[in-house]
């Protein structure tokens, strides 16, 4: 497509047959869409596009990924609020004719399974190393294990007592992430739905709040969010309570906040699943993994002409004309 289209906050860029969704920098940008700077959507990885009125004179686009696409919303397990989620673009609405017009580019643009969740991963995730700080411990993911140091100030004694945990990818089946501005505490969590990699739904403590070994609360300030790591060699057991669980960190809101924990679960998730890589189909390409590929190069012309069209209709500045041409020469 070549096309620019610019919303509040994000900035979507048309490609033949993908398009990157950028996130602008400042306060009004949620920290979690900051934290992702840019995302390439192969439109392999979308099972529709939605558009609709939204608030204060604005109208609402939405690109729908397909289950199984994108370890990001994978791991979020639509715990994220409206405004952190990365597949909207939020417009005036009088670019509602606009919108429609790129909506339906989209729609002829999905593949033919769109339907059908995808079997790998084709949306990219930030890559390690990854830490962030949780109440009760430090999370860090080196690409091939993921670490948790425990805090004395806030570990429970069932953690203290085991002491920091190293666990190795291949010992693992999967992630569980509770966004810390969900409703409820980190209490006692079901064992359904868990061995897929999908969150579990984590049930409340008695009093809504869960304790840590030393008798004071766990984290202040809102819910209380945790990543759980799904271990192999537990699939038969019930799930307990995060607070208690060594393979597990606790987090409340200004603890392990979702543009920190969220990015974190996604990339060990992708890990897991790159781990055991599903055979592709006779005929297709060797790898699905979403990554800008070595473009045409009658389509690196075709676009450069395209954005010299834009400059010349004043559209683009002369920088951005520039920084924009050489991207699209690096990439010959």
């Amino acid at each position: 497509m070549g096309d620019v289209l610019a919303g509040f906050q994000t900035v979507w860029e048309f490609d033949t047959d993908s398009m990157l969704i950028r996130f602008e920098r400042g306060i009004r940008t949620p920290k979690l869409l900051q934290a992702l700077g840019e995302r390439r959507i192969p439109f392999e990885a979308l099972s529709g596009v939605e558009l609709a009125v939204g608030k204060r004179g604005t109208v609402v686009l939405r690109a729908v990924p397909r289950p199984g696409a994108d370890p990001l919303m994978d791991a979020a397990d639509g715990q994220l609020k409206e405004a952190y989620d990365p597949y909207r673009l939020v417009l005036p609405a009088e670019r509602e004719t606009l919108a429609d017009y790129y909506a339906e580019r989209i729609r002829e643009s999905l593949c033919p399974d769109a339907d059908v969740p995808a079997e790998a991963h084709l949306v990219t995730v930030p890559p390690a190393p990854l830490s962030f700080k949780a109440y009760d411990g430090k999370a860090s993911f080196d690409g091939k294990a993921i670490s948790f140091r425990w805090f004395w100030t806030g570990a429970s004694s069932e953690k203290w007592k085991v002491g920091d945990q190293h666990f190795r990818i291949d010992e693992l089946t999967g992630v569980e992430w509770r966004s810390p501005e969900s409703r409820g505490s980190a209490g006692t969590a079901t064992k359904e739905g868990s061995a897929k990699g999908a969150s579990a739904t984590g049930g409340a403590a008695k009093d809504g709040t869960a304790r840590n070994g030393t008798g004071k609360a766990a984290p202040k300030g809102g819910g209380h969010g945790y990543l759980r790591l799904l271990r192999r060699s537990a699939e038969d057991e019930p799930l307990g309570r995060p607070d208690q669980d060594p393979a597990a960190v606790v987090f409340g809101m200004g603890y392990g906040l979702v543009h920190q924990s969220l990015p974190f679960a996604a990339a060990v998730l992708e890990a897991i699943r790159a781990s055991s890589p599903v055979p592709c189909p006779e005929g297709a390409p060797s790898s699905n993994r979403a990554g800008a590929p070595r473009r045409d190069p009658a389509d690196i012309a075709e676009r450069i002409r395209h954005l010299g069209e834009l400059h010349t209709a004043g559209l683009l500045t002369d920088d951005e004309f520039s920084a924009k041409k050489a991207e699209l020469l690096a990439e010959l």
